[in-house]
């Protein structure tokens, strides 16, 4: 596995059968970790229906993290009633710590990415013009150019910690 998309949902606080098929990992609103359908392995030779298609032209070695949310956002605001919540929030980037520990993948913004950056970094794929993640509920003081490398410092810190402690 080369690197880790991070997504939101776009739907309620409860993973619903798409979201597991395409995404490897979802948290939902308490922090609970749910699995997809798909091992992130199936991503490493995507086959069709065989592999999590969470990013358009980017799933290839590719881990789809998604926290379950944010139906009905729009200029900064979730007006569905599922915005991402803090303790969703710290167990998505723990989950994403743990994840690059596992598979090795260095903390930088080639391989810890959000779907929205991935878009703006390859603006012939589906992926452009994605807004997950422009906004983090939890820290709505961080700008939407600043969500990854806020993201990227959060699971970098949970790293540290988890590595600490071993």
């Amino acid at each position: 596995m080369k690197r880790l998309i991070i997504h939101w949902t776009g739907g309620s606080y409860t993973p619903n059968a798409r979201d597991l098929e395409c995404y490897h990992f979802l948290v939902d609103d308490t922090g609970k970790v749910h699995k997809g359908k798909f091992r992130p392995e199936a991503n490493l030779n995507c086959q069709k229906g065989k592999y999590a298609a969470h990013t358009g032209g980017g799933n290839t070695g590719s881990i789809g993290v998604s926290m379950c949310g944010m139906y009905g956002f729009k200029n900064k605001t979730c007006t569905g009633n599922y915005p991402i919540t803090a303790r969703q929030f710290e167990a998505a980037m723990k989950l994403c710590a743990e994840l690059t520990i596992k598979y090795s993948i260095e903390i930088t913004p080639q391989t810890v990415m959000t779907h929205y950056e991935f878009g703006e970094k390859h603006p012939d794929t589906t992926s452009a013009g994605k807004i997950d993640i422009t906004y983090i509920p939890p820290y709505s003081w961080v700008d939407k150019n600043d969500a990854g490398s806020f993201i990227r410092s959060k699971i970098k810190w949970y790293r540290n910690q988890i590595q600490e402690n071993k």
